[in-house]
């Protein structure tokens, strides 16, 4: 079933492809769903079906969340933190040994050029690293309590079965960015992706087996909302980390707050980026064009509404158009893309409806446009829009594609204003040579991210997330293992 792109796929990538229909992963066993449903997971440079993927339901999500159970309460409790932090090694050991074939899958599953493929899979074994790390350092605390002939003392614990819901921008990243904080406090995770990209995730599981994690201990069960819907549900899920949309998240964190479970979210944004008079231009213009493009505009801290002085907009403007008009969209495999297909037939006409939209309300395109397909795969050009309000739609909801729009200001009070008048809080740009400029602003922008002359940057070690409707909690850090553990107070008489 593999398509016409899958062609240039490696012989161990293709090998996976074309293996049969890709079963759960559940302890340690390889079933199909227990009513044998399956879906196709589609090429979005073509189009076509890559490949058949099980499709969990009710059933398969009791049987995960069990498999998770008894691994948390028998080998996975049992493993000293020297032991969990070796075996996370070994993993990230292995995703370093296939990572060719693993971006090769991401490349065919998610559309993304193959070059950024590869950068998702180096983060994601830097991020696996790093929370190597710290099972030997999560430590409790004696208290010097007031009561006499008293020892009181923490534990930190972990919160215990973990259901991980990942979006399909960044499939094997975003689920590192769940499982590997999980792993690192003793908790056992129950994996879902998205179903527009499950490939990348059910061959991380069966890495996770030969890496020696015990069975149970990283369960992948594939489906669409519904299969994620039975998994927040689940009375013995402790707790659940999602990344994905603001609506699914409010309901998500709805159903969290009823059961009293443990919840993560990391929304959506529609993050500011702002370039004042003094900025280096070249950089300004450089940095914005990738930070709102990259990925095909599919990242939740896309800088999408661009702010810029007005004598310099014109001049900004014009070197974008150039820069939109210049890249080459194309398939992800072919070494000459710039920017890949948005990921399903859903998405580019969600993107459509957004351009078309705009143009209705009379923003100008001044690169790209409304896109045509006849067929064939998800292809949208870069699209920038001028002319546009700050009440228009493009400017205020999250398109999640390759659209930017351009708008002009006058004075730093202003476009503070102008950034912060938005539901969300994700992130913030801006750009200037001015330091006393950069961080007065820095400090006026209401965004859990702020990046000064620069786009995007991050690492394992600096917490990411939002404010607002951005989500709850942070992901990466010492602020993400957190979310993972439970505090537990001993009192003893002496």
């Amino acid at each position: 079933m593999a398509t016409a792109t899958a062609q240039a796929l490696s012989e161990p990538a293709r090998a996976f492809v074309e293996s049969g229909p890709k079963p759960l992963l559940i302890g340690g066993e390889r079933p199909e769903a227990a009513d044998g449903r399956t879906f196709a997971t589609i090429d979005p440079a073509t189009g076509e079906p890559i490949c058949e993927v099980a499709y969990a339901g009710p059933a398969d999500v009791d049987a995960a969340v069990r498999a998770a159970r008894a691994a948390l309460e028998g080998p996975m409790r049992k493993l000293s933190p020297s032991k969990r932090a070796g075996l996370m090694y070994a993993l990230a050991d292995l995703i370093k040994r296939d990572g060719a074939q693993l971006a090769e899958l991401e490349s065919l599953d998610n559309g993304k050029p193959l070059a950024a493929a590869n950068g998702d899979i180096a983060a994601s074994i830097a991020h696996l690293r790093y929370y190597a790390g710290w099972p030997t350092k999560i430590e409790g605390e004696t208290i010097p309590v007031s009561a006499r002939d008293v020892l009181c003392y923490t534990l930190r614990e972990p919160v215990g079965v973990c259901a991980q819901i990942i979006p399909w921008n960044y499939p094997l990243l975003m689920a590192m960015w769940k499982i590997a904080p999980a792993l690192a406090a003793g908790c056992t995770v129950v994996l879902k992706p998205a179903e527009q990209t499950p490939l990348t995730a059910l061959r991380l599981g069966e890495l996770a087996l030969e890496a020696g994690f015990p069975e149970g201990a990283v369960n992948v069960i594939t489906g669409d909302g519904e299969t994620g819907a039975a998994l927040v549900d689940h009375p013995d899920v402790d707790k659940v980390a999602f990344t994905g949309s603001v609506p699914v998240g409010r309901e998500i964190g709805a159903k969290c707050g009823r059961s009293l479970k443990r919840v993560t979210l990391e929304l959506g944004g529609k993050s500011p980026n702002i370039i004042l008079p003094d900025a280096d231009l070249d950089a300004a213009v450089r940095g914005s064009f990738l930070g709102c493009y990259s990925n095909t505009g599919q990242a939740c801290n896309a800088a999408t509404r661009l702010y810029v002085q007005s004598g310099l907009f014109d001049e900004v403007i014009e070197r974008l158009a150039s820069f939109a008009r210049e890249a080459k969209v194309g398939p992800g495999l072919d070494p000459d893309t710039d920017f890949g297909p948005v990921v399903s037939e859903e998405q580019f006409d969600r993107v459509k409806g957004y351009i078309d939209s705009g143009l209705a309300e009379g923003a100008e395109a001044v690169a790209g446009g409304s896109p045509e397909r006849d067929g064939g795969g998800y292809f949208i050009s870069p699209t920038l829009f001028t002319g546009v309000r700050d009440d228009m739609r493009i400017a205020r909801e999250e398109i999640f594609g390759p659209v930017l729009v351009a708008m002009p200001f006058e004075d730093l009070e202003e476009v503070a204003a102008r950034a912060n008048d938005t539901e969300y809080g994700l992130a913030a740009g801006l750009w200037t040579r001015d330091i006393s400029q950069a961080h007065r602003l820095a400090a006026m922008l209401q965004a859990g991210s702020v990046y000064i002359n620069t786009w995007g940057g991050g690492d394992p070690a600096a917490p990411f997330g939002g404010y607002k409707a951005s989500g709850i909690g942070r992901e990466k850090g010492r602020h993400n293992l957190d979310a993972y553990l439970e505090t537990k107070t001993v009192w003893t008489q002496l």
